[in-house]
């Protein structure tokens, strides 16, 4: 259980590290950092399209949304560029490991 929760939070990690090379990569289209910004802060934001208290469906509500802004504003980005970004992810996680 314990090395499934570790692989799951080491993927996580390099999710994150893998967007934030995106972030910074100015040969993406504004739109996708848009989307990209949008999900973020739709994460972090106390102001959800259906409120939490809602049982079920107010939590659903944020495994809906921000996986499709994330879908979309990879659909604007060059292959190459995301697999580029994919690997400097993976060089960086295996950088701090």
């Amino acid at each position: 259980m314990r090395q499934k929760l570790k692989k799951i939070a080491d993927n996580i990690k390099s999710e994150i590290e893998f967007y934030k090379i995106l972030s910074k990569d100015n040969r993406i289209p504004k739109i996708s950092k848009i989307l990209l910004a949008s999900a973020v802060l739709y994460f972090l934001s106390l102001i959800d399209l259906i409120p939490d208290f809602i049982p079920v469906i107010g939590h659903l509500d944020d495994l809906v949304v921000i996986p499709l802004l994330i879908y979309f504003s990879l659909k604007f980005i060059p292959a190459e560029i995301i697999e580029e970004a994919r690997g400097k992810a993976k060089t960086t996680k295996a950088a701090n490991e």
